[in-house]
């Protein structure tokens, strides 16, 4: 901080009046009676009021359109060849792949519910898989079905032979 301006007196270079730095002062103030619209004056052009009148429809700027420049329009018109599109769509398999619902229902309801519900829902995938025509996630989705319900029959077996193991023993007693 300068202690030379710290004086509390404007710098030398200013005067005690506002310089106009070479614009024009500023258009008087008008009351408007219209509020929210401006008010013709000396800065402002006067507005037309209403819509103008509707031009010509197709009039002139809308006809054919002149060559680009440095290029001879051609009295023939070109041949545009478009090539057919090729749709792909699958259908459904001549020989669905087996699905194993009901097994999987059954092994649900009577042997293992947990490992039935996965066979049930590989099953509908298998299901789905031969309605979209996808052979590969057909076999795939088959196979864990199978594999599944092999596994939840074979715990309902097991459990079905300990519980009647386990009979017997408390009945010999």
């Amino acid at each position: 901080m300068d202690p030379n301006k710290s004086s509390g007196a404007p710098p030398p270079e200013f005067s005690g009046e506002k310089s106009s730095m070479g614009q024009a002062p500023p258009p008087p103030y008008y009351d408007n009676p219209n509020p929210g619209y401006p008010q013709p004056g000396p800065g402002y052009p006067p507005q037309p009021q209403g819509y103008p009148p509707p031009g010509q429809y197709m009039g002139a700027g809308y006809g054919q359109q002149p060559p680009p420049m440095g290029q001879q329009y051609g009295g023939q018109p070109t041949t545009i060849t478009v090539q057919p599109t090729v749709l792909m769509t699958r259908t459904p398999l001549a020989h669905p792949v087996n699905d194993y619902l009901g097994y999987s229902i059954f092994t649900m309801l009577c042997c293992c519910l947990p490992l039935g519900i996965a066979a049930l829902i590989f099953s509908i995938f298998t299901r789905e898989a031969n309605r979209v025509g996808d052979q590969a996630e057909a076999e795939r989705s088959s196979r864990v079905a199978r594999t599944l319900n092999h596994v939840a029959l074979g715990i309902g077996i097991g459990i079905i032979i300990l519980y009647i193991i386990y009979a017997v023993v408390l009945a010999t007693r």
